[in-house]
């Protein structure tokens, strides 16, 4: 059987989890220095290197450079590993950008984002049965998973096309079952990731209406660690930073190296290289350190977690708040979004830094 390197986008707020109205512009309380740490993970193909790294010894190489112990654990579930390091049980999970947000900064735990991996370039589309464009989509059903990348997605299209989000009725689609429900007749139009939407969009008929390619940089897929922790063990973010780049510069290698670091992650996704390497063609890797670096640090960063921001405190995300304000983004230069006062979710560009700078 092969298994579908998906990123799972489904939200699912821990229970009882709200927005901590004592949290400040600061990590609560000091942590203690650490030897051994928890990194959680789940399959994705931008996030196959952490697996890889592990297996082939390279988190072992710079762990011990560091004198730490990093653990790299897989969870089956993506909301599941989100809630588990939002829960403590993980120092660091990889997740997208609008989760980050969602689940554990609105749910007051200070996060920061030290690696920015990829963004989805093509990786998200919106299908439609038959000719026709987005606006096409006015008045129609739309099959996805509700309040994920895909929703988010689905709303930008949308409003690209001059159409309120009210002018299409969404139908909550696990991702399970999402390809399932596309062959149904009775369903018109969907909004899935890949390797689904690869599916989907060789059906008869099938019409990719847009994708993440038009909105690049703004469904991005992020290494976050807690802020308490990272300021207590500064070793833990240079040690995975050069993790991370190592495994990537080897995974872009065009030569056998390069080949059979990429057919060892599709064997750790469940999935063969091809599909595999078909789904990194639709993945933006910053392989380069100093792309990443450039941008966290850009604008834009900022313009798209807006846009991010705003979407998910209309759709009641924001537990406990009154305003999408109430949570506050941090970024390169000082730079605050929402309250400053109020930061759980932080874009900290240092440790890629000093990749860039071969400082690590």
């Amino acid at each position: 059987m092969v298994i579908a390197v998906t990123r799972a986008g489904k939200v699912a707020l821990l229970a009882g989890a709200l927005f901590l109205a004592s949290c400040s512009g600061a990590p609560d309380g000091p942590a203690e220095p650490r030897t051994e740490f928890n990194i959680g993970w789940s399959i994705y193909a931008g996030w196959m290197p952490w697996p890889y790294a592990q297996q082939a010894g390279i988190v072992k190489k710079w762990a011990d450079k560091y004198g730490i112990k990093i653990n790299v654990v897989q969870v089956n579930d993506y909301v599941e590993s989100v809630n588990q390091y939002t829960a403590g049980k993980f120092d660091g999970v990889t997740v997208t950008n609008m989760d980050a947000l969602t689940i554990p900064a609105a749910g007051g735990k200070d996060t920061s984002a030290i690696i920015l991996g990829d963004y989805s370039n093509g990786n998200d589309g919106v299908v439609m049965k038959g000719p026709g464009s987005v606006s096409d989509l006015k008045g129609k059903q739309v099959n996805l998973v509700e309040l994920s990348v895909s929703h988010y997605l689905l709303a930008r299209a949308m409003g690209s096309a001059g159409l309120a989000p009210t002018d299409v009725r969404t139908i909550n689609t696990s991702d399970a079952d999402i390809v399932g429900a596309f062959t149904s007749p009775d369903v018109a139009a969907a909004v899935a990731w890949n390797p689904q939407l690869s599916v989907m969009k060789s059906q008869p008929g099938a019409n990719l209406v847009f994708s993440s390619a038009q909105i690049p940089g703004e469904i991005l897929d992020l290494l976050v660690v807690d802020t308490a922790t990272l300021k207590a063990n500064p070793n833990l973010g240079k040690a995975l930073a050069g993790i991370w780049y190592e495994t990537i510069a080897l995974m872009q290698r065009q030569d056998e190296t390069g080949e059979a670091a990429r057919a060892a992650m599709a064997k750790l996704a469940g999935t063969t290289q091809e599909t595999f390497e078909s789904q990194l063609k639709t993945t933006y890797l910053y392989s380069e350190p100093q792309a990443a670096v450039e941008a966290v640090s850009s604008p834009t960063l900022m313009t798209n977690m807006k846009r991010v921001r705003d979407f998910s405190f209309s759709k009641g995300l924001f537990k406990g708040t009154s305003s999408a304000d109430a949570i506050g983004m941090a970024f390169p230069g000082g730079k605050t979004l929402g309250d400053p006062q109020r930061v759980t979710l932080r874009f900290d560009e240092s440790f890629m830094r000093l990749a860039a700078d071969g400082k690590l």
